[in-house]
């Protein structure tokens, strides 16, 4: 061997040994060391850990203030992730079409979920198996378009149609929307005219741009186009009666109606909610350990709570107009503030629905390991979680 060579070996192995007596006498000193079987408990330790202190959380916004996109027969609002950065999994949007008004037949990249909040609509869908169904909704019922099946909405009656709508793309808007006269506009008369077989001259008239949702003469509710509705059977139909339907549950602080897959089969990656609140009365903390969720406010104020990623708590007050996002499994809970019942319509990105809450872990958890958790009697615990109730009524007993 070269002398450097064994200079350098004998170099290494030295720092090789004082490395690990190094290790070794470090282990031997530290509290809760493990070193093989030789580990011990730690004579320093913290008796709770501190809150993480961090930026605050934004997680609601209002939707009624934000910018509008109108044509000559209604208008729409929209809140996405660009606007709402946690918003990552679903946006909303607030849909007006007058009365005579239609939005034009038109497609998308995510899936579209509805709730009829006032007035009367016709939608038409053609699916990708040249399907078609027309069908007329009312105020509380439900639509649900999955991507890629055009659809076109027309209102029916002399009051406008108001619908609140969610996507299940938090980056959802005009990118990934494709509608049918900003398309044929871009074409020239031949070619429209080699397409579908009629004179070029059919086309002279048409529009050299996209009408979005174009002003037309009133239908009436009751009238021979409402009579023309196709509905499709339970499986295929594009339509649910939500608030038709017994509510999934009532309790006397108020109501939770739902519509799953299970309930609404078409509705395969999204499930929409009604929660009636009365004043005082509050969805209990929960998560949602499948979807992420976003509420608009219909009527009323709430204060929505939000324990969220990286140990941050956040606590919003929200009225008629905002709306806020619930990241998958992040705890939330939803109490009305106000002096008049609230109603919130939520919508989570997953067909199957599923919640966990505190009272389920309180009441189901072996009681030691409750009682353990928080440094209390099996006595002390033994009544929490026997008030399961997902909706819970005003707290009468704040002593």
């Amino acid at each position: 061997m070269l002398e450097t060579d064994r200079r350098f070996f004998v170099q290494a192995v030295g720092l090789g040994v004082g490395a690990l007596a190094s290790s070794q006498a470090l282990a031997a000193n530290a509290d809760g060391h493990a070193a093989g079987y030789d580990v011990s408990p730690a004579s320093d330790y913290l008796k709770t850990i501190p809150r993480k202190p961090g930026d605050p959380v934004t997680f609601t916004t209002s939707l009624d203030k934000g910018p509008i996109k109108a044509t000559s027969g209604g208008w729409a609002r929209e809140i996405t992730t660009r606007s709402l950065p946690i918003a990552t999994g679903i946006a909303g949007a607030h849909l007006f079409i007058n009365a005579g008004g239609c939005r034009e037949m038109h497609w998308h990249n995510s899936a579209e979920w509805a709730y009829i909040v006032n007035g009367h609509c016709q939608i038409a869908v053609v699916d990708p198996e040249d399907r078609i169904e027309v069908a007329n909704l009312a105020p509380g019922d439900l639509w649900y378009f999955p991507k890629g099946h055009s659809h076109a909405i027309q209102t029916l009656g002399s009051e406008p149609c108001h619908a609140i709508l969610a996507f299940d793309d938090g980056s959802y808007g005009e990118h990934g929307t494709f509608g049918v006269s900003d398309w044929m506009s871009r074409y020239d008369a031949p070619t429209l005219s080699q397409a579908l077989g009629v004179s070029a001259d059919v086309f002279a008239q048409m529009p050299k741009g996209e009408t979005y949702i174009m002003q037309g003469d009133v239908l009436p509710v009751d009238g021979p186009q409402a009579h023309a509705a196709r509905p499709l059977d339970r499986d295929q139909t594009h339509r649910y009666a939500l608030m038709s339907q017994k509510p999934r549950i009532t309790t006397a602080g108020g109501a939770l109606y739902l519509a799953s897959a299970k309930e609404f089969p078409m509705s395969a990656s999204m499930t929409g909610l009604v929660l009636k609140l009365k004043p005082g009365a509050m969805h209990e903390p929960h998560w949602h350990a499948n979807a992420n969720e976003w509420h608009y406010v219909l009527k009323g104020r709430a204060r929505v709570t939000l324990f969220a990623t990286d140990k941050r708590m956040a606590v919003a007050e929200v009225s008629a107009g905002d709306c806020a996002y619930i990241p998958i499994n992040c705890g939330h809970s939803i109490q009305n503030t106000g002096s008049e019942d609230a109603e919130i319509v939520a919508v989570l990105d997953n067909g199957i629905y599923n919640e966990s809450s505190l009272s389920d872990w309180f009441a189901k958890a072996p009681r030691h390991m409750v009682a353990n958790n928080f440094g209390l009697s099996e006595k002390a615990v033994a009544t929490l979680g026997l008030k399961h109730a997902v909706i819970a009524p005003p707290n009468d007993n704040k002593g």
